[in-house]
């Protein structure tokens, strides 16, 4: 028993400092990169539900709802915005016990009847599963951007 410990320990410790590499990201055709079939990311583009997550929706224009939006990124903890155009933000986060990178992207398309629309994808670099830390993320971010 406590050699598998001592594994699991040692297999924990190298991990440390994975980043991973720096996916393909970005918009293409109007839409956010499609999440993998792994359960570590989630998009509000997405077909699948268990890879579904809400957009963010804010009355107002898409400069305000970007502004926020940075002001908001700018706030988090281990986060570093990465990109910031008029209608894309990417960000990436890095976790605080094993230094794992998460890359979070925001898609502002332009805005229909006053109300901006913010897509969202946000993925971890490696690995399978995320233990819902992705969507605890944007959940928080979602509770900050109505603030």
């Amino acid at each position: 028993m406590k050699k598998k410990i001592l594994v699991l320990l040692a297999s924990l410790i190298s991990l440390t400092g994975c980043a991973g590499t720096t996916p393909d990201l970005g918009i293409k055709k109007g839409a956010l990169t499609p999440c993998p079939k792994t359960q570590n990311c989630i998009n509000s583009q997405a077909v699948g539900e268990k890879q579904y997550i809400q957009p963010i929706h804010y009355t107002g224009k898409q400069m305000e709802a970007r502004a926020r939006l940075l002001q908001i990124l700018d706030s988090l903890k281990r986060t570093k915005i990465i990109t910031a155009q008029e209608n894309y933000i990417r960000a990436e986060t890095t976790s605080a016990l094993f230094r794992f990178v998460d890359d979070t992207e925001f898609y502002l398309p332009e805005e229909q009847t006053g109300e901006t629309v913010i897509h969202i994808r946000s993925a971890s670099r490696i690995g399978s599963f995320d233990f819902g830390a992705n969507r605890k993320r944007i959940e928080r971010i979602r509770s900050k951007f109505y603030k």
